[in-house]
């Protein structure tokens, strides 16, 4: 069909595409047992996924009064070599997620994935769960290196959605996440965003700013048409 308004849609991944947060908050529960801190319900960890698995640990360990800068960057290697062997053991693509990208992917329109999960780590969920194959690209929070400020330039920055736009073609583009990282993400990079209800919110979805919210996949096609 040549009548799509788009020419390529960007993906967030985790509570996006993936439900992923089962494997986060074990991860982020062997590091706080290696620290001597008391584990976090699993379920707490949805509210802290956004911004990236630093951010997560960051919380958990400074809401039970925190650690020495350096203590803590150890500690956050010994959860990311966690992660790197057990990133894929509870996390699976949310209901019409594979549906709904066949169908964009049969009616021409490129799919991309733009995470906050490091490339390597967001790579590897996907090829495990045979779901690596309909991208174009996957660029995670690592991908575009670090800015001025030697911090990585991930969502909220605007870069990596532009990269993504890039890399499908340059044409008409639109973006799905369930968080404000992604929202301002897609706006700062010019292009549409639909805001993912039944993900990981970091606010009530409809407060999340974006142009449309949809409360399951299968509602994705027709958001897009509607835009």
């Amino acid at each position: 069909m040549t009548d799509f308004p788009f020419d390529a849609v960007g993906f967030d991944l985790d509570g996006t595409l993936l439900d992923t947060f089962r494997d986060l908050g074990a991860a982020v529960n062997h590091a706080l047992e290696l620290g001597g801190f008391d584990p976090v319900p699993i379920g707490a960890s949805k509210d802290l996924i956004g911004g990236g698995a630093k951010i997560m640990l960051a919380q958990a360990v400074d809401a039970q009064g925190g650690m020495p800068d350096e203590d803590f960057r150890k500690l956050y290697k010994k959860m990311l070599g966690y992660y790197s062997e057990h990133n894929a053991v509870h996390s699976a693509p949310y209901p019409h997620a594979r549906e709904v990208v066949a169908e964009l992917s049969a009616r021409g329109v490129k799919v991309a994935v733009v995470t906050n999960k490091f490339e390597e780590f967001a790579h590897s969920i996907l090829t495990q769960l045979d779901f690596i194959a309909p991208f174009e690209t996957v660029i995670g929070g690592d991908s575009m290196g670090k800015g001025a400020n030697g911090k990585y330039l991930s969502k909220p920055h605007p870069q990596p959605v532009i990269e993504a736009q890039k890399r499908c073609g340059g044409g008409t583009f639109a973006f799905v996440g369930d968080s404000t990282y992604d929202v301002k993400a897609a706006h700062g990079a010019g292009v549409p965003v639909i805001a993912a209800a039944y993900g990981y919110c970091d606010k009530p979805p409809y407060e999340l700013g974006g142009d449309a919210v949809i409360d399951s996949l299968d509602g994705l096609i027709s958001a897009l048409e509607g835009l």
